[in-house]
């Protein structure tokens, strides 16, 4: 059996022990380049989802930890106009929480050259922000939804909030922010039925419909590999209804693997973060709210970027303790390592 087939992500061979290139981008010992930034802009979150957190919530960060807007606006200028970033994904928690978040991202729209902006959000609080962050900028939207009935929110949330999530998808839509995508996770026992009814809703809707494999991210740490829905059997699932074939598009560093829907155009995508790892491809880098740097979604380790800023440093050693962050990035996340362990953070704090 090879590595691939083991889910062990194939890299090119590291540069061994060997310095730092002086380069001006965020590149790594396995010849990738980060382009894409993740950046969380608060752990908060309104929903208590069972796969990430507990139904009495977490210890928040204070306040006073958190980056504010000019913080963020500085290190998002330094990420773009010195580290080659093209892509930005607002994340949290649930980043609607922020109340500056429509002047980041104006500010961020601002940036030469100009970055392609994008959030993560569970979609409450949508209807109220969308044609906002449209006007400031934002390209597009991704809205968490893993379930169309109301007890199963409920359940799945420990919120009854499901028909603020569906007016939110609207609104974005309503307000140009395409492609709208719905990020899903099947739960077993819980809404591993709903596969083929979630795409159904996202075709007839005009939106993009992308499964997402449960990760071992959450706060209880709880996670079973053996409870988990796999990628080949959400592609099973949808088999079962629809006709799938593999979209003809080049993947590059997308996270998802697309699927035509009955010959297109509607498509789906699935992304096996576990069992099909991509992190030959992977072309991310990512800043926590409270200012640290993580090469890695799964990291271990973290970078406090947020000290040296707060101390004084200029811009080139901010983007310095940056490039050397990214130079010591692993070669894959591990999750099928015997040695894996859990990040201590859950993804509420580290940003989707």
């Amino acid at each position: 059996m090879s590595a691939v087939e083991l889910g062990i992500p194939v890299v090119p061979r590291a540069a061994g022990g060997l310095p730092r290139p002086e380069a001006a981008g965020l590149i790594d010992r396995y010849g990738r380049t980060a382009a894409d930034l993740r950046v969380s802009l608060i752990d908060r979150c309104n929903l208590r989802c069972s796969y990430c957190m507990p139904a009495e919530g977490l210890d928040w960060l204070a306040k006073s930890s958190l980056l504010d807007t000019s913080e963020l606006d500085r290190l998002l200028r330094i990420a773009v106009e010195r580290l080659g970033v093209r892509d930005v994904r607002f994340t949290g928690g649930e980043p609607l929480l922020r109340p500056d978040l429509a002047a980041v991202v104006a500010n961020t729209a601002r940036l030469r050259p100009r970055p392609r902006i994008s959030l993560t959000t569970n979609g409450i609080g949508l209807t109220r922000r969308a044609e906002e962050l449209a006007a400031a900028g934002l390209d597009r939207i991704n809205v968490s939804l893993d379930t169309l009935r109301p007890d199963r929110f409920h359940t799945i949330t420990r919120r009854r909030r499901l028909d603020d999530v569906l007016a939110g998808l609207a609104a974005a839509k309503t307000a140009g922010l395409d492609p709208v995508k719905i990020n899903a996770v099947l739960l077993r026992g819980v809404n591993d039925d709903e596969a083929p009814d979630l795409l159904r809703f996202a075709l007839d809707g005009g939106y993009h419909l992308r499964f997402i494999e449960q990760m071992p991210l959450d706060a209880q740490h709880g996670w079973q590999r053996s409870e988990m829905i796999t990628a080949t059997e959400i592609l099973t699932l949808l088999q079962g209804t629809f006709a799938l074939t593999p979209h003809e598009a080049e993947r590059g560093s997308a996270p998802a693997e697309r699927w035509s829907v009955d010959g297109g155009p509607g498509t789906v995508g699935v992304i096996g973060s576990v069992t099909r790892p991509f992190c030959a491809a992977c072309d991310r880098t990512r800043l926590t709210a409270d200012g640290q740097l993580r090469s890695c979604l799964f990291s271990q380790t973290e970078t406090d970027l947020r000290g040296p800023l707060r101390s004084g440093a200029d811009d080139e050693e901010l983007a310095d303790i940056w490039r050397t962050t990214m130079w010591g990035k692993p070669a894959g996340h591990g999750i099928n390592d015997e040695s894996f362990t859990q990040p201590r953070r859950p993804m509420s704090a580290i940003g989707g």
